[in-house]
């Protein structure tokens, strides 16, 4: 068994960024878990943990110990069980799985149900949890204007003396309308409290509950002892404020799952399934592999499987970004969650749940998401002592002022502006946001992320050292030129064409794609020359199609051609030489082309800055000839495949940021040795499990694409993490009333209710700025 396992959970309930460790800290002290991270702005935690110690459903329980939901794993749940445990098989009889997500029909994949009931907002979806947000909000607002224009504020800023109702004192008219804020909209603060606490641990909730119980406990005790002065209004009128804030936040770091939440709802929820001979149709979760398929024109493909009868065009964009349907016939793989367009096919099911390309895909944009960069973990402890810090600089406020004679609801005022202004969402929210965003807009390109270093790593590389063959060209032979001499290219194209036909050879191949618009011809008593060519007899002529020495053999000489076969072979071409009856007719070159987006990535890259290093076995003239046709900067030619990853480090000893981009088994040393290892995503599974950024279009412009994303997540982390540390530092000696003996420059806990939470949206709605970074294209 390995010796560890990986499962992202699906964790509601978390209303602040702080409050990921009330999870983090209690399930990291538990048997068997090894790591955790959580991630508030997705709702979800990636725990590693040793699969012979505890499981999935042991890692659940916990989790709703800790008081939040937890249905199992984050997976698209109509087409995987949340409780399975990770890399199982899904086993043929599925009767007895417990498929908790199709207990109501109609339910969207990332809205689990409700597992658990707990307080707060657990099992709610993100859009639940808003709706909620702004219902407290709507409470708060609604109460807090009356007790606003029956306090002191109202007489003596807004200048009203009104009658107080039914004959009450105003403090206890105040006391009544503030119960419904108190014990409902700022009930999630002191739930959350009690979590922190009971978690051992403080977060932003802790300083909420201390600032608004305090200063509603202050003024209880007031009223019960006869009357005084009291600040109800400071109490709601924080609350309302707080739940503003976050109601705004949380529509803004909603959208930055935007990605994701669109993935997990690319798999249709049921499939037709042939049984006896008849199409049935089941969910999506039951399908078994070995299962046939029934796929119809315009169908969804449920899983993924591979092509037992029948052709079609599949549009496979929404899985891996290649705008253009790829054909499919029998024996063609096919991919869960792509669109059928036109003919109806049968497939057999080989992947199924969660082992789906589609599933592996959420799965690893969901721990990029969740995974740390190293500022983040830093700032994510400097939370916790922030909280400290503010409770403690909270109490000193309150005991200076006290020694400076000012009277007990001065001095707590202050306290609790200080308590307030303190609280550290915004620098939880700093980068998390930043990085889901940033991992979602390279999954919407097929540029899968695996974690938030490779994030950082790719924003800082200034050198792109990319293997040629698979990765800058098509991996495949390709006829460049064709030159002839007495013979029209028409003509001759059939004539050799009729003779590759019947040869097995790579080259014939390419010849014979490179022929399919001339007419067909039939070739007669054809003759395999091993290691030479081919010789054949087409249309009354006899046709000899190989190497130099087959000519030579056959006793022809090139005459006027010799030149040219010379030129195009120093050009790194094979030269592909023709006679026709006795005399050379042509030279046909064939050579490794260039995919279309090479130039165009070659030239995005440069418009980065970043210099392009082509890395090659083949001999120096081929590499000379795709370099030029590119403008690569540097070859690194006839270099063996075990010395690759020697040449990355000799560049990094140079100092460069180095990025290797390959896709083949002899590239995975290079690509653990470099910076940040890329792979094409059509290159082999050594080659993607060793790389930090799969490009799932096998698109080499896909490379700039990937440290375009990286720049520009990197910029709005340092933003956020800028503003966050600016904001506090800055603030705080405000709030504490420092400045107001010599200027009167006073917060109170309102204003700074509203300032600390437009903190936190700042810092969202700057992350979500992110979606509008232009990435390079085809035509730029």
């Amino acid at each position: 068994m390995k010796a560890s396992s990986t499962v992202v959970l699906d964790v509601r309930g978390l209303h602040w960024a702080s409050q990921q460790s009330a999870v983090a800290t209690p399930l990291g002290r538990r048997p068997g878990v090894l790591d955790v991270e959580v991630n508030p702005v997705a709702q979800t935690a990636t725990v590693r943990f040793d699969p012979a110690a505890t499981s999935v459903a042991e890692l659940r329980d916990w989790v709703i110990e800790c008081g939040y939901h937890c249905a199992g794993q984050s997976v698209p749940s109509h087409i995987c069980d949340p409780m399975d445990e990770p890399e199982t098989r899904r086993a043929a009889d599925t009767s007895a799985v417990d498929h908790a997500a199709h207990e109501g029909e109609g339910v969207s994949p990332h809205e689990l149900m409700d597992h658990g009931g707990h307080a707060g907002h657990a099992g709610m979806s993100m859009a639940a949890m808003v709706a909620d947000m702004r219902n407290r909000f709507l409470v708060a607002a609604l109460f807090s204007i009356p007790i606003v224009l029956w306090s002191p504020i109202g007489s003596e800023v807004f200048g009203l003396d009104l009658p107080v109702p039914f004959g009450l004192r105003a403090d206890v008219f105040q006391l009544l309308l503030s119960l419904p804020v108190v014990f409902y909209s700022a009930w999630i603060f002191f739930d959350g409290a009690y979590r922190a606490l009971r978690a051992r641990t403080l977060d932003m909730m802790v300083l909420v509950a201390v600032a608004v119980g305090a200063g509603w406990l202050y003024s209880l005790v007031v009223t019960l002892t006869g009357g005084g002065e009291v600040f109800y209004e400071a109490a709601t009128v924080l609350t309302a404020f707080v739940l503003l804030g976050h109601w705004f936040e949380m529509r803004a770091r909603g959208g930055a799952n935007d990605a994701v939440r669109a993935l997990l709802d690319l798999a249709p929820p049921k499939a037709l399934v042939v049984r006896d001979g008849e199409p049935v149709e089941v969910p999506t979760a039951e399908v078994v592999s070995g299962d046939l398929l029934l796929v119809r024109p315009g169908a969804k493909i449920a899983v993924d499987g591979a092509v037992e009868d029948g052709d079609s065009e599949v549009d496979e964009s929404m899985v891996t970004g290649e705008s253009l349907p790829v054909h499919k016939g029998p024996g063609s793989a096919v991919i869960g969650a792509t669109i059928n367009r036109n003919g109806t096919l049968r497939v057999r099911a080989t992947k199924v749940g969660a082992d789906t390309a589609l599933a592996q895909i959420v799965k690893l944009v969901q721990e990029a998401q969740n995974s740390k960069a190293p500022g983040q973990r830093l700032a994510d402890r400097a939370a916790f002592w922030l909280v400290l810090v503010a409770l403690a600089g909270g109490a000193a406020t309150l005991a200076a002022w006290l020694l400076a004679g000012r009277s007990f609801s001065e001095a707590i005022l202050f306290a609790i502006t200080v308590v307030v202004i303190t609280c550290p969402d915004a620098l939880g929210l700093a980068t998390p946001t930043a990085i889901m965003v940033g991992t979602g807009l390279g999954a919407k390109r097929g540029v899968l992320f695996k974690n938030a270093m490779a994030l950082e790593s790719s924003a800082r590389i200034d050198t792109v050292v990319m293997d040629k063959t698979g990765t800058l060209t098509r991996g495949e032979p390709e006829v460049t030129d064709v030159v002839t001499d007495g013979v029209a290219a028409e003509e001759l194209l059939g004539m050799v064409a009729a003779v590759e036909r019947e040869s097995e050879h790579p080259l014939a191949e390419a010849i014979v794609r490179y022929a399919t618009d001339v007419p067909a011809l039939k070739a007669e008593r054809f003759e395999n020359v091993p290691g030479h060519g081919a010789i054949a007899h087409v249309d009354g002529h006899r046709v000899v199609v190989g190497n130099r020495r087959l000519l030579e053999r056959e006793g022809i000489d090139l005459g006027a051609l010799a030149g040219r076969r010379d030129e195009l072979a120093a050009g790194g071409r094979t030269a592909v030489l023709v006679a026709v009856d006795g005399t050379a007719a042509a030279v046909i070159a064939i050579a490794d082309a260039p995919r279309e987006t090479s130039v165009a990535a070659v030239r995005a890259l440069h418009d980065l800055g970043v210099e392009v290093v082509m890395l090659t076995g083949d001999n120096t003239a081929t590499a000379e000839r795709i370099a030029g046709q590119l403008g690569i900067d540097t070859i690194i030619a006839e270099v063996l495949p075990g010395d690759k990853a020697a040449k990355i480090a000799e560049l990094q000893r140079a100092g460069r940021k180095v990025a290797m981009v390959g896709d083949g088994v002899n590239d995975a040393p290079a690509l653990a040795q470099a910076d940040l290892g890329v792979a094409i995503g059509a290159g082999t599974d050594v080659a993607i499990e060793t790389a930090d950024v799969v490009l799932m279009r096998s698109d080499p412009l896909d490379v700039p694409t990937a440290l375009r994303i990286g720049r520009g997540t990197l910029r709005k982390m340092r933003q956020n993490l800028g503003w966050a540390i600016g904001y506090n530092t800055l603030a705080l000696p405000i709030a504490a009333g420092v400045f107001e003996p010599a200027f009167g420059l006073v917060l109170r806990p309102e204003i700074a209710a509203l300032s600390m939470s437009g903190s936190s949206l700042i810092v969202a709605v700057n992350a979500l700025a992110l979606k509008r970074l232009r990435l390079p294209s085809g035509t730029s």
